[in-house]
């Protein structure tokens, strides 16, 4: 299967994205195709025997054009066309305002200056002008649409306009004696065109800042590196970084590009990755992240990826494709598009038909409308009002805003979850994790550390503090490479203690350890063997116990004094896969926003259970294997709706993937976050309570988005057919609607999803 991506130009709306996916799905050889209107890209799959040429012929062949898209055209409209929207917009108002001026005295007097006939001539000439000079591209667009029996929005405008202006020449006849006088609304396409134009200028422009995350993400990435080379600082352009390359980062520099700290220290501002402003320390060994800020010290960082391959480029193709792809919600709406353009050209015609057909029985609901409608003029004639009615259904119906009001809006929250660490894969991800009620959480690496830590110290007898008991305890444990011993090390190294030396160390399989240190015998181990070697423990049972309740592993310290008096306890120290910091909080805030947790672990019911209570989880599935999480995510599926899985290992992928949606944390293996629909960068769980606040966010906008496009075409249409909308009036609201729906989306902005907690590092 090979995968193609077309920039498309010439779209302006719904239907035209339908016109080019008919038209490439006709191709022999394509499998499936996909336009999107924001970004103004196709993306084809097809055989590999399927030519380029014929998919480009297809796009120019439906009425537009087709180019292999490039990295630049993912942040959707540049500066060129929005320039371009604005220009056109400024010629056609130069022509529509002197026609506006010159209408005046009509329209509140009733006279034409000079003349009648001058009047027509001159306001069908600038009309002319502005339709040929300035509307031409549209008008083109849409007979081409209609030509290849796939109308569009511009299609209506053309029919529009091109009736209003046919309109002015009858007049002109009319006026020459050549036919009966008639109305004139060739004043009326120039201004209509004129207020279309504006509202692309203003959709170009919002359309602009619904791509704005993707072009700030591209923009964070650095532009120049410096590079350590023979012992000389080099600067050179980034694409010159290679893998291996040393860096040289100042304070206030940008990384360069992804790597690992050769030597240094410093606080770097990470939240390019996770959304969290507070520094994080790095030092030599820590895993750093391209794009990211040096703080206040300098580092020199090995490069490990570059170009495609580092977190920032990964993390734009992500946002991209997530935005780009089409929800499930949406398919209404493209159903509904599909007809719309023709069921309106065929409600346009019967308008016209019955204006003619039943002149009096209409012409009565003009007149009783006229008493408080302004616009409506029950002087004219039938067929005037005929052409008015026509007219306004043509420019009123609006594709547009049916066709913004998913993509718009769920390309602004892929975007803002981009920007806050919080990668959506694909739209689908988004919209399932906004219906979701039940969450399943894996336990080692996702509610807890993935880590044993200390976590208790107690003191006893001959110890007098924590320090002096932890101290002699890493002294003991640093000739160990049992995780517990290290977990001791790791916690007396972050207390700033200075372990002593250790001699005559040896391991006891399944109970400790001893060796001398500082010239006394040291145990460190298990209840049974300290118990076995003459400790007494009556002081510290009670406490062992609760420890030992708690899932935690106990390990007691005991020494044999230079009197040789026997081997006395120091005290105990406890061991346990510590919970993190905002689980519990997580829990509660998911619960409040009415999900259900489940803990699913391979680890045993005590520990397991320990875990939940410590976090708020009521519901425990524990000594399952990889296969058992899988049976459970299914058990919780049938019990009803949507079900997403939190995990972080590769025994969690099958669940991940058998969830209707899955999320990894983005410090877990890249199996999972392969298999997920959702990666939480940090790998804090507060990432997975706003993740679900702006997919709910997000689709309460789609939602209401849609109702309001249905609305205003459902209410509008019909006014616009029975004569009670002017047809400028329509065409405003037309271009209104469809502004209304890009400027609600990018609302979401402003949508608040929680406070961000500091990160984990990423090493």
């Amino acid at each position: 299967m090979l995968r193609r991506e077309l920039k498309i130009e010439g779209m302006h709306c719904a239907s035209c994205t339908q016109a080019v996916e008919r038209a490439l799905s006709e191709v022999e050889g394509v499998h499936s195709a996909s336009v999107d209107l924001l970004s103004e890209r196709a993306t084809v799959e097809s055989g590999d025997g399927t030519a380029l040429d014929r998919l480009i012929g297809a796009v120019s062949a439906a009425g537009f054009t087709a180019r292999p898209a490039v990295a630049d055209d993912s942040v959707g409209p540049d500066e060129r066309y929005v320039h371009e929207s604005a220009r056109r917009m400024s010629m056609a108002w130069a022509f529509a305002v002197p026609i506006i001026g010159w209408m005046i005295p009509e329209m509140f007097f009733g006279r034409m200056w000079p003349s009648p006939l001058l009047f027509h001539i001159g306001v069908l000439v600038l009309a002319a002008i502005s339709l040929v000079a300035v509307g031409g591209p549209t008008i083109r667009s849409g007979v081409r649409a209609l030509l290849h029996r796939s109308p569009t929005m511009d299609s209506l405008i053309a029919l529009g306009v091109t009736v209003s202006f046919s309109s002015g020449i009858l007049a002109v006849f009319g006026e020459l004696g050549w036919s009966a006088r008639s109305f004139s609304y060739a004043g009326l396409s120039a201004m209509i065109l004129a207020i279309h134009l504006t509202g692309r200028w203003i959709e170009a422009r919002a359309k602009g800042r619904a791509s704005e995350a993707i072009r700030r993400l591209i923009e964070r990435g650095a532009k120049r590196g410096r590079l350590l080379r023979d012992g000389v600082e080099v600067e050179v352009p980034i694409d010159a970084v290679a893998v291996g390359d040393v860096m040289i980062v100042r304070p206030g520099e940008k990384i360069p590009t992804d790597g690992r700290v050769v030597s240094g220290e410093s606080h770097v501002d990470e939240s390019l990755v996770t959304g969290e402003s507070l520094p994080v320390r790095r030092t030599a060994g820590d895993a750093v992240v391209g794009a990211t800020v040096n703080g206040e010290g300098l580092l020199r960082v090995e490069a490990t990826n570059v170009g495609e391959a580092t977190f920032l480029a990964q993390v734009v193709r992500l946002v991209d494709a997530a935005q780009r792809s089409k929800v499930p919600i949406q398919a209404f709406a493209d159903r509904v598009t599909r007809i719309f353009v023709p069921t309106i050209l065929l409600i346009a015609a019967v308008t016209l038909g019955v204006w003619v057909a039943f002149p009096n029985a209409m012409g009565a609901v003009v007149e009783w409308a006229g008493a408080f409608l302004p616009w409506v003029d029950p002087e004219i004639g039938m067929l005037a009002r005929a052409v008015y009615a026509a007219i306004a259904v043509l420019v009123i119906a609006c594709p547009c805003a049916l066709g913004l009001a998913t993509p718009t809006a769920l390309r602004v929250g892929a975007g803002i979850g981009g920007e806050s660490g919080l990668l959506f894969r694909t739209g689908d991800a988004m919209q399932t994790l906004h219906e979701v009620r039940r969450v399943a959480f894996d336990k080692t690496g996702t509610l807890t550390v993935g880590r044993p830590d200390v976590t208790d110290i107690v003191p006893v007898g001959a110890a007098e503090s924590e320090h002096e008991l932890l101290r002699i305890a890493a002294s003991l444990e640093s000739g160990s490479e049992h995780p517990i011993g290290r977990a001791i090390v790791r916690e007396a190294d972050v207390r700033g203690l200075d372990v002593l030396p250790v001699s005559a160390f040896a391991a006891r399989t399944g109970k400790g350890v001893e060796g001398v240190v500082d010239g006394a015998r040291v145990l460190a181990g298990t209840r049974e063997w300290l118990v076995s070697t003459g400790v007494d423990l009556s002081a510290v049972e009670r406490e062992w116990d609760r420890l030992a309740g708690e899932a935690k592993t106990v390990v007691g310290v005991a020494h044999e004094g230079v009197a040789h008096e026997g081997v006395t306890l120091l005290g105990l120290i406890a061991i346990a896969d510590r919970v993190k910091d905002d689980a519990a909080e997580a829990i509660a805030s998911l619960r409040a926003m009415g999900l259900e947790p489940t803990l699913v672990t391979g680890d045993h019911r005590a520990t397991a259970e320990a875990i939940a209570r410590q976090v708020g989880i009521d519901r425990v599935v524990a000594d399952v294997r990889p296969e058992g999480k899988l049976d459970v995510i299914r058990r919780l599926q049938e019990a009803g709706g949507p079900v997403a899985m939190v995990g972080d290992g590769i025994n969690d992928a099958p669940a991940l993937k058998a969830a209707d949606v899955g999320i990894a944390l983005g410090t877990g293996t890249d199996v999972a976050i392969e298999a997920a629909g959702v990666t939480l960068v940090s790998g804090e769980l507060d990432g997975l309570v706003r993740a679900v606040r702006l997919s709910r966010a997000t689709f309460a906008r789609i939602r209401r988005n849609l109702f309001w496009a249905f609305f205003y075409n459902v209410f509008a249409i019909p006014l616009a057919a029975i004569g009670w909308l002017h047809p400028l009036i329509a065409e405003a609201a037309m271009a209104l609607s469809s502004i209304h729906v890009v400027t609600s989306a990018n609302r979401l902005r402003r949508v608040g999803l929680g406070p961000h907690r500091r990160d984990r590092p990423l090493s």
